[in-house]
């Protein structure tokens, strides 16, 4: 079964500062976080279904960066929605308060 992805506008936003900072360490560092974490969008088409950490979100380590997609499924609509994309070191209690 393959779901489709949808990524919220707020997750949108830590994906371009999350580029825009690896871009200024070096260059096409943000264009290869991209690709690492398109990857893991395509994973998560066919396989979602990894551990819920709090409130039905569950999330997806990215390897080779720090950060961690945050997401929540319907199976119903067979449908993942990207929530957050949260550097490891940041408190996804954080990323709960600015709902």
């Amino acid at each position: 079964m393959v779901y489709k992805i949808v990524i919220d506008p707020k997750a949108i936003t830590d994906i371009q500062s999350a580029i825009n900072y690896y871009e200024e360490q070096q260059s096409d560092l943000g264009g290869k976080f991209l690709k690492v974490l398109n990857k893991h969008f395509q994973a998560l088409e066919n396989k979602p279904f990894f551990r819920i950490r709090y409130d039905n979100v569950r999330c997806l380590p990215l390897k080779k960066f720090p950060y961690m997609v945050h997401f929540t499924i319907s199976e119903e609509k067979q449908l993942v929605t990207i929530r957050a994309i949260f550097h490891t070191s940041r408190n996804p209690v954080f990323w709960k308060l600015n709902l």
